[in-house]
């Protein structure tokens, strides 16, 4: 659950940046709904709970396989807290993923490789082009059919839409990153023998809903600036193309092929596409090559972190 809580303050950004920097929702305002949704999101399946539980590793039962399942999360939060702190948008997703491998590997589990490739590794490479494609797309789109409509009463009504489609991208945050933590929640209950079956208790998805909410509720201010303002000025069209684009991608991904893609890949990505149908100038590259090198380095720095959590609490057992 303290992963979960700085997933929710990690990711708040993902959702509700663009609304905030269009002035689209007011910041509290926008991060209550987020958090609401992002509860409604959770419930909404839980096939990307089944992979991450079932489909990354094999860790034996008892007390080693818990050992795995703690420093798989400790290796998760602290890349959370220290891409936090630095205001980068990295993928608490991805960082779950990448605790999950090093900690396995230093536990000497088993790595269901094949589900990391199919599941996690071809999606991460897809699914930002996907956005960035998207978001380029529709946004030519909504440039075409209000090519003659009134700039102002335009950015109105895409500023009262941009409402459904924060809601929406938040939603799908839940529905990401909310069945992730249950995955995980579950497979430590199975391995330390306090849960048999396939499926997911109630509880267990109750308690990972509201921690995410409450976590989203708190906010994450210094990723916000990142999304918001610093990769590109965003107009209420631009945050609605970007929105809509991410939330699509999200829903797709989770409900169809139950893939834990990453929230922050999808609408960092949009961005960058809506931006560039300005001109290619209007993105600020520079800021994108560090948000990328944060991606690349995520799962391997969360799987260190996490294979040493492992050592440290093998001394202890």
């Amino acid at each position: 659950m303290v992963f979960n809580y700085t997933n929710g303050f990690h990711d708040s950004a993902n959702a509700i940046a663009t609304s905030i920097s269009t002035r689209a929702l007011t910041p509290r305002v926008a991060l209550g709904m987020a958090a609401v949704a992002n509860f409604v999101g959770a419930f909404a399946g839980q096939r990307v709970a089944d992979t991450v539980g079932k489909g990354i590793i094999d860790p034996p039962s008892g007390s080693t396989g818990l050992a795995i399942c703690a420093a798989a999360l400790i290796g998760a939060i602290g890349w959370n807290l220290l891409t936090w702190w630095f205001g980068l948008p990295s993928s608490s997703s991805h960082a779950l993923i990448g605790g999950l491998v090093g900690a396995a590997l230093a536990g000497s589990a088993t790595v269901l490789w094949s589900g990391v490739w199919d599941k996690v590794v071809i999606p991460m490479i897809l699914s930002p082009f996907v956005g960035l494609i998207g978001g380029y797309i529709l946004m030519l789109v909504i440039l075409w059919l209000f090519r003659r409509s009134n700039p102002g009463k335009t950015a109105r009504g895409f500023r009262s839409a941009q409402t459904v489609s924060a809601a929406a991208m938040a939603f799908g945050h839940g529905l990401q990153d909310a069945s992730k933590t249950a995955g995980v929640v579950v497979l430590a209950l199975t391995v330390g023998g306090y849960h048999t079956g396939s499926g997911i208790p109630p509880w267990v998805l109750l308690i990972s809903a509201t921690v995410i909410s409450l976590g989203t509720y708190s906010g994450g201010w210094r990723i916000m600036r990142t999304l918001g303002r610093r990769i590109i000025h965003l107009d209420p069209p631009q945050g609605f193309a970007a929105e809509t684009t991410a939330a699509s991608i999200l829903w797709i991904a989770g409900r169809v092929f139950g893939a834990p893609i990453s929230t922050t890949h999808v609408i960092t990505t949009a961005i960058m596409g809506v931006g560039a149908t300005k001109r290619l100038s209007a993105v600020r590259w520079g800021v994108a090559t560090n948000i990328v090198t944060a991606w690349v380095l995520t799962m391997p720095g969360a799987g260190i972190v996490a294979a040493v959590s492992y050592f440290v609490i093998h001394l202890f057992m």
